[in-house]
């Protein structure tokens, strides 16, 4: 004779929260099968903790960054996304800085919701929606024009470089967006930045490199295209194939350990032996001797 599984309301809310970061609404937990009162008894004996009016975990201590990304999403109700610089840190545009949630939710009444930077909208097109982790998100091109409106040019791009180096996006993601929604805010920054020709660079460092390569002139170089070299896949972090130059942004001196030094230095090595000139910019050279690196690759790039 075989037990019967158990499928009491508490099992069931531990099930649902193994898939929802911990994380439930109160509908949530009474469609398991808890009343307002089994709900409100087990806050008292510490099995639910409250993250926001109507949302609970039942991890207290131990919530995720995702876990407050949904709890703030549930907390604002159906219908509603994350946002702006939280839709960027989950889709790992950006560096979470613990900063409260943001989320855009189509509501124009004054209600607040204590911890949760909320932006209201009259509608958001079904395009500009996306789940991400099994989180309701602004897609990522949605989430480039908001942050345009909130973030320095340099910022937003960095972010913008990076989805495009991840990518989540495309140019023309970027492009359509602003077609489509020229009158909100951040569309003339992101127009801006559109027309710098964004790439797909992958660090605040190999930002400020293409920045000095533009500034000496140089055609456009690939980036971070990969390259099969004796059977092994490189990837320069700029490369001119014509010239068989390649600009590596040097920043050991922020990761530097010996596993890293060896792989540059294999790298190097059969760039060299592919007969590719390497030069090699640390974080120093790009910012505090701009002039002179600008000087070194125009003599590199004049070279060949």
């Amino acid at each position: 004779m075989y037990d019967k599984p158990d499928n009491s309301p508490d099992t069931r809310v531990a099930r649902l929260a193994a898939e929802q970061w911990s994380v439930l609404s109160a509908k949530e937990l009474r469609g398991c099968g808890l009343s307002r009162e089994m709900i409100a008894t087990r806050v008292r004996r510490g099995y639910l903790h409250r993250l926001h009016r109507g949302v609970y975990t039942v991890a207290p201590g131990n919530v995720s960054v995702e876990g407050r990304f949904l709890a703030a999403v549930k907390a604002c109700g159906g219908g509603a996304v994350l946002s702006h610089f939280s839709a960027a840190a989950l889709w790992e545009m950006v560096e979470w800085d613990e900063r409260k949630p943001e989320v855009t939710l189509c509501d124009t009444t004054p209600r607040t919701h204590p911890g949760i930077v909320a932006h209201r909208t009259v509608a958001l097109d079904p395009r500009d929606q996306r789940r991400c982790r099994g989180i309701p998100v602004t897609a990522p091109a949605r989430t480039a024009i908001d942050l345009a409106s909130h973030l320095s040019l340099l910022a937003a791009r960095r972010a913008i470089r990076q989805a495009l180096s991840n990518r989540l996006l495309a140019v023309r993601d970027l492009v359509e967006i602003v077609e489509r929604q020229s009158g909100r805010p951040g569309a003339g920054a992101l127009r801006r930045i559109i027309a710098d020709a964004p790439v797909p660079t992958r660090s605040v460092l190999e930002d400020v490199v293409l920045d000095v390569i533009r500034a000496a002139g140089l055609e456009a170089p690939e980036v971070n295209l990969p390259v099969v070299i004796g059977g092994r896949r490189v990837i320069p972090d700029f490369r001119w194939p014509r010239r068989r130059l390649v600009v590596e942004a040097d920043g050991r001196r922020w990761h530097d350990d010996q596993l890293a030094r060896r792989d540059d230095a294999e790298r190097q090595a059969l760039l060299e032996a592919h007969g590719e000139r390497i030069l090699r910019i640390t974080w120093e050279q790009a910012v505090r001797r701009r002039s002179e690196t600008v000087a070194r690759l125009r003599a590199a790039a004049g070279s060949h």
